[in-house]
């Protein structure tokens, strides 16, 4: 490791992909590229946290399922999401009889579950290995802010928290895009303390890392 990057010397790929969105997030033109479209952000569940843990369980399969392989040619699970004790992925992973890794990166999860897989297929401890992350405008609102219940006004410049899920499967060989390299940031605190402000909270970050 040189500075804060890690170079991949077999670099592992990316053989399949599956995603998941929600209403909002498919009316923009990120729709056209969403696998699975929702039309209820329920996903037919009786929890904003069910139907998180649904959307994960859904990418998972899927990437699985697009890669051609089934649930017991998978080595590892590692995933993530914006809940305490990362309950919807560890939910999720629960029904896969699978080894799991449980990450929390917040906005940088599927990038944090990408760097963990790759390293782990680079070293050679295994050979197929889900990465995944997914969130819910609704119970990231109920986590962070305010829960929709209380009918709080939001501000215009507010984040707006994604409703969906991603799923990728990589592999030590096969076709697909190559992860070369994996650069770990390093926390930086300018002491931003607007809560609907998450940008300015993050950026410094980008700017620190060096070649």
């Amino acid at each position: 490791m040189k500075h804060q990057t890690i170079y991949f010397k077999n670099e592992p790929r990316i053989v399949a992909t599956s995603t998941i969105a929600g209403t909002k997030e498919c009316a923009g033109i990120i729709g056209r590229y969403v696998e699975t479209a929702l039309s209820d952000d329920m996903y037919g569940e009786s929890t904003y946290e069910k139907a998180e843990c649904k959307m994960l369980s859904h990418v998972i399969d899927g990437a699985i399922a697009n890669a051609g392989l089934k649930r017991h040619e998978v080595d590892m699970i590692v995933s993530g999401d914006l809940l305490n004790q990362i309950i919807s992925a560890s939910f999720a992973a629960r029904d896969f009889s699978v080894p799991f890794l449980g990450v929390y990166g917040a906005c940088s999860t599927m990038a944090e579950s990408l760097a963990v897989a790759a390293t782990f297929l680079d070293g050679g401890y295994c050979d197929r290995v889900v990465a995944a992350t997914g969130s819910h405008f609704a119970s990231a609102e109920r986590q962070y802010r305010y829960p929709l219940e209380l009918g709080t006004t939001r501000p215009p410049q507010s984040q707006w928290t994604v409703t969906g899920a991603g799923g990728a499967l990589l592999a030590r060989e096969g076709n697909g895009v190559k992860i070369t390299a994996a650069t770990l940031g390093k926390v930086v605190d300018f002491g931003i303390t607007d809560v609907n402000n998450m940008g300015a909270a993050m950026a410094p970050a980008i700017g620190i890392i060096k070649p």
